[in-house]
């Protein structure tokens, strides 16, 4: 059965995941009743590990102090659940998939005309169904890594419907849900997916380095 996550913790990374965002998004994002996250975010903003910004614009985010707390709360939680090889193998999948799913999306933002690339306008149905047809196999092998992580905690529980929701608007004629950064595309979803992987294990995302893509030797 998948283990549930602190309110702290979830509240923190959901924060991290938004990168700036109000109670509301951030309640939405980890499944978290408002009133807790607020409370969660109140108790964080006291320990300094959030602040509120105002202005035209306004939400929370996290400071280097709540980055270094959330992953700690995080690593407690992948031991104490007994999870941490799982999840490491699911990223170790994941990052196999993520240089084919970023390829994909360049293909689907720009396409090549005369020999240049030019931003994709989306009249040439040709290249839209190869780059449709792509995803739909990246997705396919992507789902049983959703499948996996979503076992082992409950908080990655809504990736794999969330991307397949998203497949399925692109597949509807919905060009923005492919990659467009405002809203739930298959590409934002990715994204946070990572984040969410990296901010678990506890991975810096300018040292990660790619999946070996063959087997590891039997011990």
């Amino acid at each position: 059965m998948p283990v549930p996550s602190d309110p702290l913790a979830l509240a923190l990374l959901g924060v991290r995941l938004k990168s700036f965002g109000e109670a509301d998004a951030v309640a939405a994002l980890v499944g978290l009743d408002l009133d807790e996250v607020e409370a969660q975010l109140a108790a964080a903003a006291d320990a300094e590990w959030v602040l509120h910004r105002e202005g035209r614009i306004s939400g929370w985010m996290l400071t280097p102090a709540g980055r270094v707390e959330g992953e700690r709360l995080l690593a407690v939680e992948l031991d104490e659940a007994g999870v941490r090889a799982a999840v490491a193998d699911a990223y170790r999948r994941f990052l196999l998939l993520n240089p084919r799913l970023l390829s994909v999306c360049t293909d689907w933002q720009l396409r090549d005309v005369d020999g240049e690339q030019v931003p994709n306008d989306h009249t040439d149905e040709v290249h839209d169904a190869a780059a449709i047809a792509h995803l739909h196999g990246i997705d396919l092998e992507a789902q049983p890594v959703c499948d996996a992580l979503a076992a082992a905690l409950g908080r990655f529980g809504t990736y794999g419907t969330r991307l397949a929701h998203a497949l399925e608007q692109v597949d509807a004629g919905h060009v923005d849900w492919f990659t467009k950064p405002t809203i739930a595309s298959y590409h934002t979803v990715w994204f946070e997916l990572h984040e969410n992987l990296l901010a678990t294990l506890g991975i810096d995302r300018a040292s990660e380095r790619p999946a070996d893509p063959s087997p590891a030797p039997p011990n």
